[in-house]
């Protein structure tokens, strides 16, 4: 059975989800004790951590950091910030996935069990060309440089490349972001493309991913 972590200050939230994640079959422990996070940690070895950003103490996002340099336990941090700068920022940290407060059980849960099977074909690197893929930490590298990548942007990234040379269609890639997201629109979608072109443009990669009209995306080889 797979145990989460929910490091939350706020108990009254912590309890709340401990409750819901109980009922969805996981064993969950609650910090209480902010001053020996890492130590409960290397100790417990969840399977999954829930993080706020918020910690009495010490902030979440170095707490992130500092959790990284120790292991690679998949991590959502849980947080009242709603900005695309603290998502960034989480993901180039090491978050697997980020949802704001007040987030839907449902979604949530539907976001525990994606990061979690994730993570479970992810342990090997992977590859594309040149370029490694490391999802855990949100980015893509080169020998040279390398770039990060919002959540969706990955998941859309590793979407493509599971099905390299073949279509992906807009569909499929709304339903993987829908999995992870509250809500993505059609137009969502295109910017997410978008944005994910640009940055591969960057390191080299141009018109790598190409848009069949009325069929969808292919990444080539």
């Amino acid at each position: 059975m797979q145990k989460i972590k929910i490091i939350e200050d706020d108990l009254s939230i912590a309890s709340e989800l401990k409750e819901m994640l109980e009922n969805a079959g996981y064993i969950v422990d609650i910090t209480e004790d902010f001053s020996t996070v890492l130590e409960q940690l290397k100790k417990q070895k969840p399977s999954l951590i829930l993080l706020d950003i918020n910690l009495p103490k010490i902030n979440g996002e170095i707490l992130l950091q500092q959790i990284r340099k120790e292991m690679n336990t998949p991590i959502i941090m849980v947080t009242s910030k709603n900005s695309e700068v603290d998502e960034v920022l989480s993901m180039s940290y090491g978050a697997d996935d980020y949802i704001t407060k007040p987030y839907n059980p449902t979604i949530l849960l539907l976001r525990i069990g994606a990061v979690l099977k994730r993570s479970n074909r992810t342990d090997k690197p992977q590859f594309y060309r040149d370029l490694e893929v490391i999802p855990q930490k949100g980015i893509l590298k080169t020998e040279k440089i390398e770039i990060v990548l919002t959540k969706n942007e990955m998941i859309i990234f590793l979407h493509l490349l599971q099905n390299i040379n073949k279509i992906v269609t807009r569909d499929e890639l709304m339903t993987d972001l829908w999995n992870n997201s509250e809500y993505i629109n059609d137009n969502a979608l295109t910017v997410n493309i978008s944005r994910l072109r640009s940055k591969l443009k960057v390191i080299g990669y141009q018109d790598v991913i190409e848009t069949r009209k009325g069929q969808g995306y292919i990444l080539y080889e």
